[in-house]
């Protein structure tokens, strides 16, 4: 059986990239994704815990943080279609105005 410390350092390492990915990345989709990453690295920190101690809230807590996840990147995906369509760019640093 692998230690649960194994699991948490995974945690760690991944959400690591992807916070480095948010702060580097200047490309909406990079920063939409390095940001799906730290949410899957706190799905797997709560899965290990749950499994650790016995207890199904940390699971179904991960399928809250699935629907938030899967309903900020429909969000966030048509933010960027409309940015892309005005301003024919993705990049964070030329659509830092939300007046179009």
């Amino acid at each position: 059986m692998i230690p649960m410390s194994w699991y948490l350092a995974l945690a760690a390492v991944l959400f690591t990239i992807g916070a480095v990915g948010v702060v580097v990345k200047r490309n909406v989709i990079s920063m939409m994704i390095a940001i799906e990453l730290m949410l899957n690295s706190a799905n797997l920190t709560l899965v290990t815990f749950s499994s650790y101690f016995g207890e199904l809230s940390g699971q179904v807590l991960v399928f809250f943080v699935m629907v938030v996840a899967a309903a900020e990147a429909a969000v966030g995906l048509a933010i960027v279609v409309l940015l892309f369509r005005n301003r024919q760019t993705i990049n964070v640093d030329e659509a830092s105005m939300l007046k179009l």
